[in-house]
């Protein structure tokens, strides 16, 4: 039997439906989102066999899907394992001692989101900076007292800022192949709306946090005293994040990095702890640190880590990917996006669908690369054709897609970030202001041309 081709209609109910049963679960019900994504996979699947599709076909297309999250997945596990090593050599002990001395409360959430957008910057990945010095300013937030969710977002957004303007991020080099454009001139074009979005984040950031810290001052000293009591707090934790920037400024990929910062990591443990054992170092790795200082809030703080706690990520990465490249193989997304490239008239609308699409692909797919894929392929021609540079198509697919996939609880980014801090992705999105205002100000270009690059006329 030859399968059904998928019409727009269908395409556009067909991702209606998977978005209430994903936002009634999620948000609804308050589950995690295995289980949602876990029905939709199964109601698509019956939906592909009523229009004929092979079991040769299904399969294809989740395999494609996974494929694609491979490298990312164990990228994932890696971050586990450097947690626990990182927690048991006093590296991330060390930065919380060494913040609490350094930042002042008062100035401590818009501090956060400095630290994390200039070291990102240096570094171009979101993913290690929540997962090191994320952490360890996670930390000394909660310790302060300030809202989590606050300190999360702050964190993410400084993270994302980062890994946004770097010319060592694999997302932005992306989004530069993709509409055509040299990378550091695609870099340049983005502060149009990057340079605002931070500003006015840095300043809901101080606004905020000036409300928040103050509130439990008292618990930095005993914090601190734990700290340099049950843990190595030394000036030699810094070396293994001097060895990140090493790496970056190499260009060494992260797995490399990644494997030779935990392999350093482990070095530092020994010498520290000549006692430690191999079956203890395989611990920290495949379980994580478990802190036992009798501190209830610095237990709380830095018992985490471990291969196994990045499973249920893991997971739902696996659901999710398996989902988004069934949509693909059965052209679901294409088919709801293709449409609108061709009814698009002003720059403004034109801007706004891209947008749309960026962010409709991190909602029904949770893949931040292919966000910024789909919507290129579908509207490169367009923006073209309204005589609009390849530096406005490649920044407005950063705007609506790879910073968007932190809000998506399903999303990669998302569910990395919510099991790292130990904070929901719905807790932290209103504070993640750099996410938020970064579509809203490339859709403002778009209609007011401010900042929209429009192609040379030929001579």
């Amino acid at each position: 039997m030859k399968k059904e081709r998928v019409s727009f209609r269908e395409a556009i109910l067909l991702l209606l439906v998977m978005l209430i049963i994903l936002g009634s679960g999620v948000i609804g019900f308050g589950l995690s989102p295995q289980t949602p994504v876990l029905v939709v996979i199964g109601l698509l699947i019956l939906w592909e066999k009523i229009k004929r599709a092979s079991w040769d076909e299904i399969h294809d297309g989740i395999m494609e899907g996974v494929k694609n999250g491979i490298v990312p997945i164990f990228i994932f596990i890696l971050i586990g394992a450097l947690i626990g090593t990182w927690i048991a050599a006093g590296v991330i002990p060390s930065m919380m001692v060494a913040g609490f001395h350094l930042i002042s409360a008062q100035w401590f959430v818009p501090s956060v989101f400095l630290v994390c957008a200039l070291i990102g910057t240096s570094i171009g990945s979101a993913f290690t900076i929540v997962s090191t010095i994320g952490i360890a300013l996670f930390g000394m937030g909660t310790t302060m007292g300030v809202n989590p969710a606050l300190v999360a977002g702050a964190i993410i957004s400084g993270a994302i800022f980062g890994d946004k303007t770097s010319p060592l991020s694999d997302s932005t080099n992306l989004a530069a192949a993709m509409a055509g454009s040299d990378l550091f001139a695609h870099i340049k074009n983005l502060m149009w709306t990057t340079i605002p979005a931070f500003l006015i984040s840095l300043v809901l950031y101080w606004i905020l946090g000036l409300n928040e810290t103050g509130a439990k001052l008292t618990n930095i000293a005993p914090t601190l005293h734990t700290l340099n009591t049950h843990f190595v707090v030394s000036w030699w934790a810094v070396l293994p994040i001097i060895l990140l920037f090493i790496c970056a400024i190499l260009r060494i990929p992260a797995i490399a990095t990644l494997l030779l910062n935990i392999a350093v990591t482990i070095v530092m443990i020994f010498i520290q702890k000549p006692g430690t054992s191999v079956p203890d170092i395989a611990g920290f790795i495949e379980n994580g640190f478990v802190s036992k200082t009798g501190n209830a809030n610095v237990d709380a703080l830095l018992t985490r880590g471990g291969i196994t706690s990045m499973m249920g990520t893991v997971s739902l990465i696996f659901l999710t990917l398996s989902l988004g490249g069934l949509l693909m193989k059965f052209d679901v997304i294409q088919t709801a996006i293709a449409p609108l490239a061709k009814r698009l008239k002003s720059a403004g609308s034109l801007v706004t669908a891209t947008i749309l699409s960026g962010i409709g692909v991190n909602i029904f797919v949770g893949e931040q690369y292919l966000s910024v894929i789909l919507p290129g392929k579908a509207f490169k021609e367009t923006f073209n054709k309204r005589g609009l540079d390849n530096l406005a198509l490649s920044r407005v697919l950063e705007d609506g897609g790879t910073v968007i996939n932190y809000l998506i609880p399903w999303g990669v980014a998302g569910a990395f970030a919510a099991n790292t801090l130990g904070v929901p992705t719905l807790e932290f999105l209103p504070f993640c202001f750099f996410s938020l205002l970064s579509p809203i100000l490339s859709i403002i270009s778009g209609f007011t041309g401010i900042g929209l690059k429009r192609m040379q006329p030929k001579n």
